[in-house]
């Protein structure tokens, strides 16, 4: 599949740009410059840290009496994006190292956290009402999937703490690695080995039954929001694109821990729910078809990533909602005639005479067309690429993977599957 025809993504919380993606020379070598500062701090345990970038308006001591300097007033710009230099202080405590992302709500910056003495990211929002609104939810979400656990182990990202500056609301986050398209991506879309795949998907399932059980749906569970805890990673040699030793390697993470991350889009069952959520590779067939939504769409949001990760191609490629239901149809099978009785009024046009899905003749052109042809059904994608447990996935991705919502596993469900209990098969 055509990777390039990817939706624009959101920005990640763990991964730094390489230098030829992200900015000139010049900002890589600024960003190489601070970090070397930084590791300098360290090895000594004290001492001014100088003030890199444009001369500043006010300047303070922090708590071991370092001087540190505050950025001249600068305005937004026209999105309302936070204007900032590398190497500038967000107040008195964090230090701008580098930029690592950027989406609709605003930036992330990695930053030397002065008095903690580590890396964090720091999640700044855009200066708008209905951004700042959106972060204040999100920072309420955080503090209920911490509260709930003490001991760190739900897989769920931490906000370490949050405040305004210069009215952006800015949220601290522990650092973390790529996230799994992004690891993906860089390693030419190769795909991640079963036994990855299953450590993932355990990880991902045990994140997912925690939310549920505190009432809350993620509705956003995609690959660009699982970010590994650690970026290393070892080379391996991919026997699978050359015979020649030593020709072609592939990236293997050193290790499997992975963290779900932004809970921007993080819905109560019990609160207002809109009628379109989750990014549209991942959309579970109830949301495009006006049914309402609740935790099943999660898992149907899983079932796409467990495929795409163990394949290395996204499932559903596409931007229209009736290629979309024939590309399910395509992988799946048809649509059960109950499902169909009961979309809304304004999807009754995907279907004929309240039958059939209304394809191909409601497709806008031959290469759509095309496009679902030549999709496999999911045992056939599985099977080429999984040398074993290839069943066990196969049945469980089914199961993930049921049109109606009601039929589909849970998360709790999907965990007892011999996929996870019984993995070697």
């Amino acid at each position: 599949m055509d990777h390039d025809n990817r939706p624009m993504k959101r920005a990640r919380l763990g991964w730094t740009m390489a230098p030829a993606e992200n900015g000139t020379k010049a900002d890589e070598a600024m960003t190489a410059s601070y970090r070397g500062q930084i590791e300098q701090f360290k090895g000594s345990g004290a001492g001014n840290e100088g003030h890199p970038g444009p001369a500043p308006t006010t300047s303070y001591c922090d708590g071991a009496n370092r001087v540190v300097a505050s950025p001249p007033w600068r305005e937004d710009d026209k999105d309302g994006h936070y204007m900032f230099e590398l190497g500038e202080n967000i107040g008195h405590r964090y230090k701008i190292i580098s930029k690592m992302g950027e989406g609709t709500f605003g930036r992330v910056l990695e930053c030397w956290d002065r008095e903690a003495h580590e890396f964090v990211a720091i999640k700044l929002i855009r200066n708008v009402p209905k951004y700042r609104d959106a972060a204040m939810i999100e920072i309420d979400v955080l503090h209920v999937l911490a509260k709930n656990d003490r001991n760190r182990s739900r897989g769920c990202v931490q906000l370490k703490d949050w405040f305004n500056y210069r009215n952006h609301v800015c949220m601290v986050f522990e650092r973390l690695g790529p996230s799994l398209y992004d690891f993906l991506r860089k390693n030419s879309y190769c795909p991640y080995s079963v036994d990855l795949v299953r450590d993932f998907g355990k990880q991902l399932l045990e994140s997912v039954a925690y939310m549920h059980e505190l009432s809350l749906i993620h509705t956003d569970i995609k690959p660009e929001n699982i970010l590994l805890v650690s970026s290393d990673y070892f080379k391996v040699p991919d026997y699978k694109k050359t015979s020649t030793p030593g020709k072609s390697f592939k990236r293997v993470p050193k290790s499997s821990e992975i963290k779900l991350i932004d809970f921007g889009s993080a819905t109560f069952e019990s609160h207002y729910h809109c009628s379109v959520v989750s990014t549209r590779h991942y959309r579970a067939p109830e949301v495009i078809l006006g049914l309402g939504w609740s935790y099943p769409c999660d898992l149907w949001s899983v079932g796409c990533i467990l495929v795409e990760l163990c394949s290395g191609d996204t499932l559903f490629q596409t931007h229209e909602n009736l290629e979309h239901l024939a590309m399910m149809e395509r992988v799946l099978g048809p649509f059960p005639h109950h499902i169909i009785k009961r979309v809304d009024r304004r999807a009754d046009k995907y279907f004929k005479h309240g039958r059939a899905l209304n394809w191909p003749e409601g497709a806008t052109s031959r290469e759509s067309i095309r496009a679902v042809r030549k999709l496999p059904r999911l045992r056939n994608i599985i099977m080429q690429h999984v040398d074993h447990s290839a069943g066990p996935l196969i049945d469980l991705i089914h199961g993930l993977l049921k049109f109606d919502p009601s039929e589909r596993l849970s998360a709790k469900e999907a965990l007892k599957h011999p996929f996870f209990t019984e993995p070697y098969h």
